[in-house]
C-alpha cells in the first residue's frame, strides 16, 4: 500500500461530536425495542382473538340451545292452555 492509499482510507472525522453518535445509537436501540414490543402486542392480540372466537362460538351454541328450550316451553304452555280451556268448557 502506498501512502496515498492509507490517507484515502475511510476514517471518522473528528468534527462529528461523540454525543451525536451516542444519540443515534440510543435511537436505534429505542426503535428496536419499540418494534419488539409492537410485535409482542400483535402476537398477544392474535392469541386473544382466537380465545374470543372460541368463547363466541360457545355462547352461540348456548343461545341456540336456549332458543330450542324456549320453543319447547312455548309448546308446553300452549298444550296446558288448551287442556285448561277444554276442561273449562266441559
Amino acid at each position: 500500500m502506498s501512502e496515498d492509499d492509507i490517507n484515502k482510507s475511510w476514517h471518522l472525522s473528528k468534527s462529528i461530536p461523540l454525543t451525536l453518535i451516542f444519540a443515534i445509537a440510543c435511537q436505534t436501540v429505542a426503535l428496536i425495542w419499540f418494534v419488539a414490543s409492537l410485535r409482542s402486542d400483535v402476537d398477544n392480540n392474535a392469541r386473544e382473538l382466537v380465545r374470543q372466537d372460541t368463547r363466541i362460538s360457545s355462547l352461540e351454541e348456548i343461545v341456540q340451545n336456549q332458543a330450542v328450550t324456549m320453543g319447547r316451553m312455548d309448546e308446553n304452555i300452549k298444550a296446558i292452555r288448551d287442556a285448561v280451556e277444554s276442561m273449562a268448557v266441559k
